[in-house]
């Protein structure tokens, strides 16, 4: 039978609890699971978006060498996701709350030595999007749409943080405050709120994107977060569980969804 997301919530209660009830990890545990996020993560977030570089290519372009027959744009990509989460991961250890300011930031990274003109810049005009049932905010009401965006998140405090990420999401992507790079900046955000609260990265798979496309479509539709909301729960359980495997700590039965296509 499917997990229900009130299964999958308790479960992630569960598993974290053990895991932080062995903290302090070893030091060097943590500096190899951070790589492995790091890496993957990059990979997925990028191919989401249509980057052709594959796993062990995103790998040898965050080292530094350049793959022959991939193209400038799918390099600095990479490279450019690794620099947002190194600063996700300074903003989260020096607990700074989310502004405009950090949104901007954060987009900034992204399209840097892409779109320079429109790295960090709220689009001053109005855009389509192919697929989403949606139509993104005026451009005009942006000012006011992202105040707003942020004032909710100030006041989001009483949910849980797995819901209180997926949420977040799909708000920000639903406003589509940037000409490009929403996405990417989207799951970064995804990824600060969890991090922000002892979690580790949720990494959206790219064999998931459908199913992510949907889910996501469905709740920037009808306000209706569930399905958006369990794909990111079975995000975090899957990281929950690599960290209590590598730990060799003892975890319950987590719930499995039956449904292939999610």
């Amino acid at each position: 039978m499917a997990a229900s997301l009130t299964d999958l919530l308790k479960s992630i209660v569960e598993s974290k609890a053990v895991l932080d009830a062995a903290r302090p990890l070893p030091q060097h545990t943590l500096a190899s699971l951070r790589e492995k996020w790091m890496l993957e993560w990059t990979y997925h977030s990028n191919a989401i978006e249509g980057n052709t570089l594959t796993l062990r290519e995103t790998k040898v372009v965050l080292e530094g060498i350049t793959v022959g027959g991939k193209s400038l744009r799918e390099h600095i990509e990479a490279s450019n996701h690794r620099d947002a989460i190194l600063y996700l991961e300074a903003i989260v250890s020096e607990g700074e709350p989310l502004t405009e300011w950090q949104l901007r930031n954060i987009h900034r990274l992204v399209l840097k030595a892409i779109d320079d003109d429109q790295a960090g810049r709220y689009r001053s005009e109005n855009v389509a999007i192919s697929g989403p049932r949606t139509t993104p905010v005026d451009h005009l009401q942006l000012p006011q749409t992202m105040a707003d965006f942020v004032s909710w998140y100030g006041r989001a405090g009483l949910m849980s943080p797995v819901e209180r990420a997926a949420e977040l999401h799909t708000r920000f992507v639903k406003n589509h405050p940037f000409i490009d790079g929403n996405g990417l900046t989207g799951r970064l955000l995804l990824n600060f709120e969890l991090m922000k609260s002892g979690y580790p990265p949720a990494v959206i798979r790219k064999e998931d994107r459908l199913a992510y496309y949907d889910a996501l479509d469905e709740a920037c539709v009808s306000g209706e977060y569930v399905g958006i909301t369990t794909l990111v729960a079975e995000a975090v359980l899957r990281s929950l569980e690599i960290y209590l495997d590598l730990l060799g700590l003892k975890k319950g039965p987590a719930p499995r969804r039956d449904d292939p296509e999610r």
